[in-house]
C-alpha cells in the first residue's frame, strides 16, 4: 500500500556503540526519505563515535573501530543530517524508545538545537508489538513473507522497516483493536497522525519518558520517588531536585525539557 503523506516521512535506523541513550554514540545511520509523491531518497553514513566500540556490540552490527576511524564525527555531519530530515516526520523500528532519543542527544552534543518534537513519529515496532508481539526479523517474515538478509545492517533494517509498515497498512485495514480499557477502534489507517498516535506507548514530554503528561495533560515525573507528581509541584517543594537531575546522568534532552518547564513556572 502506498503511504498517504502530507509531508515527507524519513525512516531511520542507527547502529551504535551500545544501548545507553546518555553515554553511547552513533556509528552508522541509514535514512530513507519517502516524499509525498512516493519517490525516495536514501542516505547512509558511517560515523566516528570518538569512543571505543565494544567487541560484543561489533559482533552484532559488524562495525569495528577500524571501520570508522577515518569517518566524520557526528558534529561534522550534524547540519547535513538536520537538513535531510527538516520538515519531515520520522519512522523506525523501536525508534520512539531508542533511535530518536539518541539522535536528539547527538544533535545537542553537537550544539545543534533541533526541535524533533515538531515531527510526528511512527514506531513500526510499537504497531507490531501491539498487534502481533514479535521482533523485526519475525515481522519481516510475518508481514512480507521474506527472510531478512543482513539483519543489523542499518540500511537493510531501515528498508525492512519501511516495507513492514506498508504491509501492516494492508494487513490491518479495518482490523479492530481493543485497548486496556476495553475500547475498540480500527487504528491502522493510512494517516500519519493516526499511526503516530497508535504507535506511541506513553504521552512523553521528553523522549525517554522521564517526564510524561498525565490524564489531565499535566507534566509529571515518571520515575523514582516523585513518580506521578506534577513537575511544577516537585520543583516548588523540592528545589534541590532540579539541580540533582541536571548534575546526574540523565539525557541532555530531558534536562532541556525540565529547564524549559522550570522557566515557564518561574515566569508565571
Amino acid at each position: 500500500m502506498q503511504l498517504q503523506l502530507k509531508k515527507p516521512l524519513v525512516f531511520l535506523d542507527l547502529e551504535t556503540t551500545g544501548i545507553n541513550i546518555v553515554t553511547d554514540r552513533i556509528v552508522e545511520i541509514a535514512l530513507i526519505k519517502v516524499k509525498v509523491d512516493g519517490t525516495e531518497d536514501e542516505k547512509t553514513l558511517r560515523i566516528n563515535p570518538e569512543q571505543h566500540i565494544p567487541e560484543e556490540t561489533s559482533l552484532i552490527h559488524g562495525i569495528y573501530d577500524e571501520d570508522v576511524k577515518d569517518a566524520p564525527t557526528f558534529k561534522e555531519v550534524a547540519k547535513t543530517l538536520a537538513k535531510f530530515i527538516e520538515g519531515c516526520d520520522l519512522g523506525g523500528f523501536n525508534s520512539n524508545r531508542f533511535d530518536i532519543p539518541l539522535l536528539a542527544e547527538e544533535f545537542l552534543r553537537a550544539d545543534l538545537d533541533i526541535d524533533l518534537k515538531k515531527n510526528k513519529f511512527i514506531d513500526v515496532q510499537a504497531i507490531f508489538h501491539k498487534m502481533e508481539k514479535r521482533t523485526l526479523v519475525a515481522a519481516y517474515k510475518f508481514y512480507c513473507n521474506e527472510e531478512l538478509v543482513n539483519a543489523h545492517s542499518a540500511m537493510a533494517d531501515t528498508k525492512a522497516t519501511y516495507e513492514v509498515l506498508k504491509a501492516q497498512l494492508d494487513r490491518y485495514k479495518d482490523v479492530e483493536f481493543e485497548d486496556r480499557k476495553g475500547v475498540k477502534t480500527k487504528p491502522i489507517v493510512n494517516d500519519i497522525d493516526s499511526l503516530s498516535e497508535f504507535s506511541s506507548y506513553d504521552k512523553n514530554v521528553d523522549f525517554v519518558g522521564r517526564i510524561v503528561y498525565n490524564e489531565h495533560g499535566v507534566e509529571v515525573f515518571n520515575f523514582g520517588k516523585n513518580k506521578g507528581i506534577p513537575v511544577e509541584k516537585v520543583l516548588q517543594e523540592q528545589p534541590g531536585y532540579f539541580g540533582w537531575i541536571l548534575n546526574s546522568e540523565f539525557p541532555l534532552y530531558t534536562k532541556k525539557v525540565l529547564t524549559q518547564l522550570r522557566f515557564k513556572m518561574m515566569s508565571k
